[in-house]
């Protein structure tokens, strides 16, 4: 793949809208794959238990702080369109409830806000008890109770955890109606209240028009959410849903539709723009003794709207199946919404096919029969300057973006051939919540590339360089690089080792990102960054050779030239460093000068004895110590300007022996680097005497205690 094969395109929703954390720094960390969502931590504040005690204690209904009854609270980028009131449930009905006879897809209307894509969500989650309780906690909620305190709880997932996510109870209302989702039962508040702690989560109700279903499911689910168009399916598409079966992963499908077709009645009995959920996969053999591959479908509406075509209820291909085959795949006849087709008329028929893979610790039956998926999360960040380097249009940058390993050992069971599938998804983190600041999606992709024999030659530091992108190719990547909040790709690799490259489509972009890797069968992945290490090259005094006359007369004029310097008390402070490396190396800086703070560093670096001045050994290794620097600086200095990027600070330092991880790098570009992204060499000086500072404070305190007085010390005087 070329460079000019790279593409960026933009996605905007059917919904009408464009969809778009903390920051991690450059920082990489893999999260456990299994966390538990009753080990939430609190979206803001207190646990919900210790909270609700709290404000019973108080004697007052809940107000949440953190997401108020205010204008603010609702619309982030104008004034609502008519003035809401915020009512709580027992204001607005008589007999409130949270839940009227369970949960069902009918308790979700879609108010004045454009988020049919969350809709479509929740009417999912409530065809799984499991993941409905897990989302909705606690639903034996009594409006009359002495408990009763204006506060409700749920759990959303959010980039590789679980929050626990409060709200209080005031709803805002016009004319005493919910002006957004709300049950068709208008005493029931479940819903209602669930899609406002979602807005909590997102920054505001508006944040929430225009989405991707499968962005909901995922925070509903903590799973992956593949979607496939059919007129595009791989050719093992039934063996794939046979596995996201066993998996028990959810499967919906749907007919595309224009908005003038949305649920249209077709001829053959299927629903134009409706949503369907695939409850099983079958092999049988018919007519002629061939083997046929079923599917069965499920109309929500649970009636005798149905299909009517082959394989149907009643339909003749069943009189080839014995009774035994019908009993073992579950027929009956009943006008119950659920209906058999062949495989090749529901690719036919229907266009989308979305599968939801559960993480491993989702509800659901965990026996032996039932399989799961191998999961690993690694959060990362995008850092201008540091990690943001763009797609591979822009070779020189590339390969600073953050590198993930892969090591895939066990192949698919059942598989034609011995290979692994593996499903990874770039997942970029709270852009959504940004949209009040002006925030949207980046243009991200992924590539990835194989471990060669060829490939150890290209590890510097830990990483793959910029030559090892330059001569190899990728043998897998994303689709098209996308806007949207998550790009998915599926692959089937031979086992072997492999490299995932996380990138934005343009350099500079910054952002924070999980990287979530899903497979058959268990794997290993972590993220490929050095482990800071010093081995560095400053300060290593040139054993004298008494034979090199040369040499010792060099030695002779630096002793006089430091002699002048240093006059009678033989030392030099950091205001005659100064002044001697301004003389000495003007040229190399432009007409600049060295400033008193790096000066100060140098000292510092070379100060033994901690007087805050230099003898004449100390002054020797300083002047080697900037020489180096100086060498290293002007090498990466191509343009003679005086400045270096940042983006080359991590093999800059490397050629002096400094090798340091991406969090430490991240942390030097933020401190050191100019609006420009560039390091001039005065604090390319100071960057280079502060680690070796560090470094042999660090040391100096092995096995000693290390009190805060030793670490404000060593930290201020460097």
């Amino acid at each position: 793949m070329g460079y000019s094969d790279m593409k960026a395109t933009r996605r905007v929703y059917s919904s009408g809208g464009k969809s778009s954390g903390y920051h991690l720094g450059g920082a990489h960390k893999t999260l456990p794959s299994n966390p538990k969502p009753e080990d939430a931590i609190p979206h803001n504040g207190m646990k919900y238990e210790d909270l609700k005690a709290h404000v019973l204690e108080q004697g007052e209904l809940y107000e949440d702080p953190d997401f108020p009854a205010t204008d603010a609270s609702l619309f982030f980028s104008r004034e609502p369109p008519r003035e809401f009131e915020w009512k709580r449930p027992k204001e607005i009905r008589d007999d409130p409830k949270f839940l009227v006879d369970g949960a069902s897809r009918f308790d979700i209307t879609q108010g004045m806000l454009g988020d049919c894509w969350l809709l479509a969500a929740v009417a999912s989650l409530v065809s799984n008890q499991g993941l409905f309780d897990q989302v909705i906690p606690i639903k034996d909620i009594d409006f009359d109770s002495d408990e009763y305190c204006g506060l409700f709880v749920f759990r959303f997932w959010q980039y590789g955890r679980w929050v626990e996510v409060v709200v209080d109870d005031r709803l805002p209302t016009y004319n005493n109606q919910l002006v957004f989702m709300h049950s068709a039962d208008y005493n029931e508040f479940w819903s209602a209240l669930l899609e406002k702690a979602y807005a909590k989560v997102c920054g505001s109700y508006e944040a929430l028009k225009g989405g991707q279903t499968s962005e909901a499911m995922e925070d509903f689910t903590g799973g992956v959410c593949e979607v496939f168009d059919l007129k595009k399916a791989p050719d093992d598409f039934h063996t794939i849903l046979l596995k996201a079966e066993e998996r028990q992963s959810l499967i919906c499908c749907s007919i595309n539709a224009q908005p003038n077709e949305i649920e249209f009645k077709l001829e053959n009995g299927l629903i134009m723009g409706h949503a369907y959920t695939i409850t099983s996969l079958k092999k049988v053999t018919g007519p002629d003794d061939e083997e046929v591959e079923l599917i069965r479908v499920r109309n929500p509406w649970g009636n005798e709207r149905e299909w009517n075509g082959a394989w149907s209820d009643e339909s003749e291909e069943w009189q080839f199946l014995s009774d035994e085959d019908k009993e073992e795949i579950g027929l009956n006849y009943d006008d119950d919404g659920e209906f058999w087709m062949c495989f090749s008329d529901f690719k036919e028929n229907f266009s989308r096919v979305d599968v939801c893979m559960l993480s491993p610790d989702a509800p659901g039956d965990h026996d032996e029969r039932h399989k799961h998926w191998e999961s690993v999360i690694n959060l990362g960040s995008w850092q201008k300057h540091v990690s943001a380097g763009g797609c591979r249009n822009f070779p020189d940058s590339f390969w600073l973006n953050p590198q993930y390993r892969i090591k895939l050992e066990d192949p698919d069971d059942d598989g034609d051939v011995d290979n692994c599938t593996v499903v990874i998804a770039l997942l970029q983190m709270g852009r959504r919540k940004q949209k009040r600041v002006g925030a949207q999606n980046l243009t991200i992709g992924f590539a990835v590339y194989r471990f060669e024999e060829d490939s150890m030659q290209y590890l510097e530091q830990d990483r793959f360089n910029k030559d090892f992108f330059l001569y190899h190719k990728s043998i897998a990547r994303s689709d098209n690089f996308v806007n949207s909040r998550e790009v998915i790709g599926r692959f089937c690799l031979p086992p072997g080792e492999y490299m995932v490259l996380p990138s934005t489509f343009q350099p500079q972009e910054e952002g924070d990102f999980i990287v979530r890797i899903f497979s058959e069968q268990p794997h290993e992945a972590c993220a490929m960054d050095t482990k800071t290490e010093i081995e560095y090259k400053l300060n290593k005094d040139e054993e004298e050779n008494e034979e090199d006359e040369e040499q010792k007369e060099q030695d002779d004029n630096f002793k006089q030239f430091f002699d002048a310097v240093g006059g009678e008390d033989g030392e030099i402070d950091p205001f005659e460093v100064q002044e001697v490396l301004n003389q000495a190396f003007r040229e190399h800086i432009n007409d600049g000068e060295f400033s008193l703070e790096a000066c100060r560093s140098i000292v510092a670096m070379t100060d033994r004895d901690r007087n805050g001045t230099l003898d004449y050994p100390e002054f020797r290794s300083m002047w080697r110590n900037i020489m180096q620097c100086l060498v290293v600086f002007k090498e990466y200095d191509r343009d003679e300007s005086g400045d270096m990027n940042a983006f080359e600070l991590r093999s800059a330092l490397g050629k002096l022996g400094f090798k340091l991880s991406t969090p430490v790098l991240s942390s030097l570009a933020l401190r050191y680097s100019n609006r420009k992204g560039s390091v001039c060499m005065d604090d390319f000086v100071q960057i280079c005497c502060r680690i070796k500072s560090t470094f042999e404070s660090y040391l100096g305190y092995q096995g000693k205690s290390f009190t805060l007085d030793d670490y404000i010390m060593s930290a201020v005087y460097c």
